[in-house]
This record gives structure tokens, sequence and C-alpha cells, in this order.
């Protein structure tokens, strides 16, 4: 018998096929963000603000793709952070390969889509306020069955709300992160929340005037 020093051998069928799923695929510039990328990249982007976060001044919205084409084959992902406190958004591009920040921009006035956690927060807003926490807790109760256990019980929506030419208490918006809710409950009805405005920055809840 004839030994070959060295070398791995695989025998057809399962063994093969298991060894080629097995293979580590290079992650392209175009692909989408690993699970594990997000984490480096909040990670990374949340250093600076650490101080912030944990009072809940600030808050890590979400981590993006950075589609810049001279990026060459860097992989850069852009953080969205906002500062409630200062109603400023703090967005920081993230080298992935280096682990550090190579660019970071500061803006007021500028409000991106919300995310799923200030969603949640704008409904512990409303379920605490005393002229709306009752009638919504009511309305789930009435229609699931049961009594509402959080905010994440809850089917929710989130658009940012920026005034037209809004005289009341919610005219501040568009400066302060303001959002409108729409609550949906466990029969898939949707509650009327066409005049309620949450207000992330003052921890406030609006009701519109007309």
């Amino acid at each position: 018998m004839m030994a070959v020093a060295g070398a791995v051998l695989f025998l057809p069928g399962e063994q093969g096929s298991q060894a080629a799923r097995s293979a580590p695929r290079a992650t392209a510039q175009d692909d989408p963000l690993t699970g594990q990328e997000i984490a480096r990249a909040s990670a990374i982007a949340s250093a600076g603000s650490r101080e912030h976060l944990a009072a809940g001044q600030t808050k890590l919205l979400y981590v993006e793709r950075d589609d810049d084409k001279d990026a060459g084959e860097r992989r850069l992902a852009n953080a969205y952070l906002y500062d409630y406190g200062a109603d400023q958004l703090i967005m920081r591009t993230v080298d992935l390969g280096r682990g550090t920040v190579v660019e970071e921009s500061v803006a007021r006035g500028v409000q991106p889509p919300p995310s799923k956690a200030e969603e949640t927060a704008a409904a512990e807003l409303l379920l605490a306020d005393p002229a709306y926490g009752g009638s919504v807790r009511e309305s789930y109760a009435k229609t699931g069955g049961r009594p509402l256990r959080s905010a994440s019980d809850l089917g929710l929506r989130g658009l940012i709300f920026t005034p037209a030419h809004e005289r009341g208490s919610a005219r501040h918006c568009g400066i302060h992160r303001c959002l409108r809710l729409f609550v949906r409950l466990p029969d898939n009805t949707w509650l009327d929340t066409s005049r309620i405005v949450v207000d992330l920055s003052a921890k406030k809840i609006h009701t519109l005037e007309w």
C-alpha cells in the first residue's frame, strides 16, 4: 500500500459536500453587513459617546453599509446616533478593516427614520401618559383578551413628525425628535392616534390642534 504524506483525501459524497459548504467565503465590498460587522461598527462608533449613551442622552439608532464608490476595497459602515439633549444627529463612518472612525458629521434639524428602539420608547411614553395610557391598555385588553404587559406587545410603526404651521406644543418638533406613532392591536385594528405626537427629546406627548 502506498502512503501519501501530507495529503488530505476526501471521499465522494457527504464528506466532500460538507467540506465545500464549510469553506469560508470572502466578504465582498458590496455585500450586506453581517451581524458581526454591525456589532463591531456599533461598538467602535459608540466608543466616544459611552457616558452619554449610559445616561440615555444619546442613542445608537442603526448601522448601515456605506456605499461610497471611492472606498475601494474597504468595508465601511455608517453609524447613526442621536443626541436628545442637544438635538443633534451624529453620523460616524467606521472602517471595519482598520477598526477606526474615519469620518464624523454632526447636524441639527436632520431627522432620519426612527429606529425600532425609538418606536418602543415612544410607546412607553404613550402608556405612561395620564390622558392616553389608560385607553391604550383598555383597547388592548378588549381586543386581545389579556392585559397589556409592556409596550413591546403592541404592533408599532413610527414616522418622523415635522410640523408645517403648528402653533401648539408640538411646534418645536423638527428640531426636537418627534414621532407619529401608529399602534396596532391584537385583532389587527389600529388605534386612532392621528392627533398624537410623541416628543422623544422632551419626553412628552403633544396633542395636535385642528
